[in-house]
């Protein structure tokens, strides 16, 4: 259970800025679904509703999807449905229920990195950018890979592209976090794989994407593509699963996910 002593709705970006960066214990706000779950202190609270940040819309080339949009919206939303075989809506339709999706935020999941994000790795293996206030735009893999610094996460472009992705995990039951999850998009003959839930944050796996990308997508090299994964991305242990379950799943759930992809129309 997190305390809070101040809750504010600045009407602008610039305000929220301001108000975030006045104290160190001042927060962004998303739908507090997983700041419950700590034990935080804050000070001022700084909730971002009246910003507009809610909205996914489209433009010549990027699906633009505001901070502050819900999973919920994610899952139900045309666009995100009719781009990409709809892997963004499959990566959030199980999670718990639709009570829990109408309030976990896009941004708070983003900019918070969580290792247990299904939403991270498909955001992974397309061509996507995180907007930042003060950081501007940056690739997802690149914002992913940055130290920690306050900032407020305005946006992600997604851009259009004839990119074709699937997600798979693996839960202990339908209400749970993955105990492993991981993506894989093919655009031409680029493959880009990545893993999340490890348990820590979500990775791309270069060497075995590259590999793949240069294949002749033999069952043989499908499978030695999913050995380089499990090879080249670390794992961990917790209460879900230990280092070496994860390893040894990451090669089935990738294999199984490249052979859905190929066969994404």
């Amino acid at each position: 259970m997190f305390t809070m002593t101040n809750l504010v709705q600045p009407d602008t970006v610039e305000d929220a800025y301001k108000i975030l960066m006045e104290k160190k214990n001042n927060t962004i706000l998303g739908g507090c679904a997983f700041l419950r779950m700590g034990s935080k202190r804050i000070d001022t609270g700084i909730e971002l509703s009246k910003l507009n940040l809610n909205q996914i819309s489209e433009d010549e080339t990027h699906i633009i999807v505001g901070a502050y949009t819900n999973y919920r919206d994610l899952e139900t939303n045309p666009l995100m449905n009719k781009h990409f075989c709809g892997v963004i809506p499959a990566s959030v339709r199980d999670i718990i229920g639709v009570q829990l999706r109408s309030i976990v935020t896009v941004g708070a999941s983003v900019f918070s990195k969580y290792g247990f994000s299904d939403l991270i790795p498909s955001l992974l293996v397309l061509d996507c950018e995180v907007e930042l206030f003060k950081g501007g735009k940056l690739k997802l893999s690149e914002f992913m890979d940055k130290p920690y610094e306050k900032d407020i996460l305005t946006r992600l472009y997604l851009k259009k592209s004839d990119a074709k992705a699937v997600y798979v995990n693996l839960r202990n039951s339908v209400s749970d976090y993955s105990i492993l999850n991981a993506a894989v998009s093919k655009s031409g003959s680029e493959f880009i794989i990545a893993v999340g839930a490890r348990p820590a944050k979500a990775k791309i796996a270069g060497n075995a994407s590259r590999y793949l990308s240069v294949s002749d997508l033999s069952d043989e090299a499908i499978e030695k593509a999913a050995s380089l994964v499990s090879e080249e991305i670390g794992f961990g242990s917790n209460m879900r699963g230990s280092e070496a379950y994860r390893k040894s799943l990451c090669s089935a759930l990738v294999r199984k996910a490249v052979k859905e992809v190929l066969e994404c129309r």
